[in-house]
């Protein structure tokens, strides 16, 4: 099968869309509309090739080309083709190209669309490098190719009008503003990432001086590497350090800040980031090299403090996340928090996997839960792009009543929300409960418990703002803002057919997969537990597809409170959840406690930014003004005064010296000269005078 794969394919995956964005500006020479087209096309291309490589995928082969790309280093420039890169470079594919479509409508009218085209063929692009590439080096070109487009995206409205900002204006937390304008959103992803970046380069780097290498297939084939890193007590380090560029991208707790600000781009560029590109690609470097550490050491207890680790920064990300979602009144907001608590989960399950006798269980539940949330959290965007386009306004408490007005857009939207909150038959339910089953396989007790609990919890909540958000946006009478609006004549409508019919397939897609969900769990299992043994020389113990009922029973606990209490005070209008938080104080202090995003924002402010002006301005007035400045102006006054004094000793002592010795000579000289009269018999008068003078003194 793998040699009946056309070599050329693999890289044309990438290679199409990254030189398609770079003819871009050609393009768009010959009218507006053929370089849209263009654009799309380029990602259609790109789509149906990775499709071309399913039959691989699906007979659980692989696919691996090199060329030569820096010879004295030995290092080479492939493409590997196995069933995790393979399904992966499908979900991006194919999902970009709908969000190209749904871009059409969306994005129809706006300036700079030569811009826009680019940067977002190129963004799938260096996505495309990042899955397929087969060496860390490589790879992390099309790491930095996703952050540089996520800036110019996140930033595209960059003249910084009000209406474009994320979070309300004027609102703060400890003095630190909680509203941000493109372009410092953008800024702000790019510098965050770049500190994961930094890490990840620290973690390759010094693994190449090990190993020798950045290929992934020889770090699987040849262990040394490991024995040495072990022995030097670097193994740890580095693969932490190497997770640090997942954490950034991925926007895990501590670098989770970026992401809800990166709301302020066009919400198709929302949906591209947090459903098929950016976001995805950290949780794909834990899957890359998951398993690559966990063979190539001897004992597998010397790595599990890495996949502990992993698990934990999941676990927290998301409970952190999903409080928030909770209580923001924006709707991009909700959705961005839940793909930072969602990507939590991922990476709960990706290190639940090397804490577990069972590592492709629950390497597949993060998979199978990355495929999930792709589809639906997609689908939720551009439903939510539709919405905002149609009210005129991105905060929910504006909306209500919309179910009637926008139906098409309310049936989607409840599909994708339910397949979030983890609704029985939704994909959302399989892989949520396939994570939950995972834990429950940790050998520690302890460990087991707490991340658990921490999961489970974080399953409720997410129940919880998934159907407040539908709730307030389509249930309950319109608001006074809706009420207005159509008053002056501007009524809210459907959107337009190009605009929806992506992300109603998807959400038909979503209910596809969970009316199937254990015959695609089992597929997924089957794949890359193939991939896993032989690509990776994993052992693998082959099993039986079942139902853990913990787990079931859970997931649908969770379900029941989450989206009981939403349908409470957000659909049936039983309660009036004003009134219950202003009535229990603690709710109260909890609500803004979430708000004020738990004040990490406004400390890395303080610490960060407001920190280093302060330090600038220390340094200004202490060093540069207090000090250097001062000796600037000694230095030369002490020149002045030294050149001076210099003067003076130079005019009166050496001068002086000089001129005093020069008169002695000129006296002397003058006074000898009167003995020289030129009169011979003084000359012998004298002579006979000195003749006597000798004689009496010798007598």
């Amino acid at each position: 099968m793998a040699e009946e794969i056309n070599y050329l394919i693999p890289w044309l995956v990438f290679a199409v869309p990254i030189l398609g964005a770079l003819l871009m500006p050609v393009v768009a020479r010959f009218g507006n509309r053929i370089r849209d087209y263009y654009a799309i096309s380029t990602t259609l291309v790109s789509a149906i090739l990775c499709a071309l490589m399913l039959p691989l995928a699906i007979a659980g082969e692989s696919f691996h080309h090199q060329v030569m790309w820096i010879a004295a280093l030995d290092i080479t420039a492939g493409v590997l083709a196995d069933p995790l890169s393979i399904l992966m470079a499908n979900i991006v594919g194919w999902l970009s190209f709908s969000i190209m479509i749904y871009s059409l409508g969306y994005m129809k009218g706006e300036e700079n669309m030569t811009r826009y085209w680019f940067l977002m063929v190129f963004f799938i692009g260096s996505m495309q490098l990042i899955i397929l590439s087969d060496n860390f080096l490589q790879l992390f070109f099309g790491w930095e190719g996703v952050g540089l487009c996520s800036y110019g995206l996140i930033s595209f409205w960059n003249k910084d009008l009000k209406k474009d900002y994320v979070g309300t204006v004027g609102e703060k937390a400890w003095g630190i503003p909680l509203a941000f304008s493109p372009t410092h959103a953008g800024s702000k992803a790019f510098l965050m990432t770049r500190v994961g970046d930094v890490s990840f380069l620290i973690g390759i780097l010094t693994l190449f001086f090990f190993s020798g290498t950045f290929d992934f297939v020889k770090l699987s084939e040849s262990h040394g590497w490991a024995v040495d890193l072990a022995q030097s007590g670097l193994l740890i380090p580095v693969a932490l350090f190497i997770f640090g560029g997942a954490i950034g991208k991925s926007a895990q707790f501590p670098l989770q800040e970026w992401l809800p600000d990166a709301m302020a781009g066009p919400t198709s560029v929302s949906a591209l980031i947090h459903a098929a590109t950016m976001v995805k690609a950290g949780v794909f470097l834990i899957a890359r090299i998951g398993p690559i550490f966990v063979t190539a050491v001897e004992n597998v207890a010397t790595i599990m403090p890495f996949f502990e680790f992993v698990a934990w920064i999941g676990a927290i990300t998301a409970f952190l996340a999903a409080s928030q979602a909770m209580v923001s009144k924006e709707l991009k907001k909700v959705l961005a928090y839940s793909t930072v608590s969602q990507i939590g989960y991922m990476m709960l399950a990706f290190g639940v996997a090397g804490l577990t006798s069972d590592f492709v269980f629950a390497y597949t539940a993060g998979f199978f839960h990355l495929t999930s949330h792709a589809i639906f959290k997609a689908a939720l965007f551009m439903a939510a792009g539709a919405i905002i386009h149609g009210t005129h306004t991105k905060y929910m408490t504006e909306m209500g009543g919309l179910r009637t007005k926008m139906r098409i857009t309310f049936v989607a939207m409840t599909i994708a929300a339910g397949s979030l909150a983890g609704i029985p038959f939704l994909s959302g339910f399989w892989s949520k409960d396939a994570i939950l089953a995972s834990i429950l396989g940790v050998e520690s007790s302890l460990t087991l418990i707490s991340l658990y609990a921490i999961a489970s919890i974080t399953a409720v909540m997410t129940a919880f703002y998934s159907f407040r958000m539908i709730g307030m946006i389509f249930f309950g009478k319109p608001s006074k803002y809706i009420k207005k609006m159509e008053s002056d004549g501007k009524h809210v409508h459907e959107a337009p057919v190009i605009m929806y019919a992506p992300y109603v397939i998807l959400a038909i897609l979503t209910l596809g997969i969970g009316l199937t969900g254990p015959t695609v769990e089992g597929f997924l299992e089957g794949s890359l537990a193939h991939h896993l043994e032989h690509s990776v020389h994993m052992e693998i113990h082959h099993h039986e597809f079942s139902l853990n009922r913990i787990a079931v029973s859970t997931s649908i606990i969770a379900v029941i409170i989450g989206c009981g209490s939403s349908y409470l005070f957000y659909i049936g209008n039983k309660m009036s959840p004003n009134q219950v938080i202003t009535s229990i104080p603690i709710l109260s202090k909890l609500q803004n406690f979430f708000e004020n995003r738990w004040y990490i924002n406004s400390l890395y402010y303080i610490v960060f930014i407001n920190g280093s002006l302060r330090l600038s301005k220390f340094t200004d007035k202490y060093i540069e003004t207090g000090t250097l400045s001062k000796l600037n102006t000694v230095v030369p006054n002490y020149s002045i005064t030294s050149s001076k004094y210099g003067g003076r000793f130079d005019r009166y002592v050496v001068d002086g010296t000089a001129t005093r010795i020069a008169n002695l000579n000129l006296f002397l000289s003058r006074n000898i000269r009167k003995l020289q009269t030129g009169i011979a018999e003084q000359y012998v008068f004298v002579f006979t005078i000195g003749i006597i003078a000798l004689i009496i003194l010798l007598g």
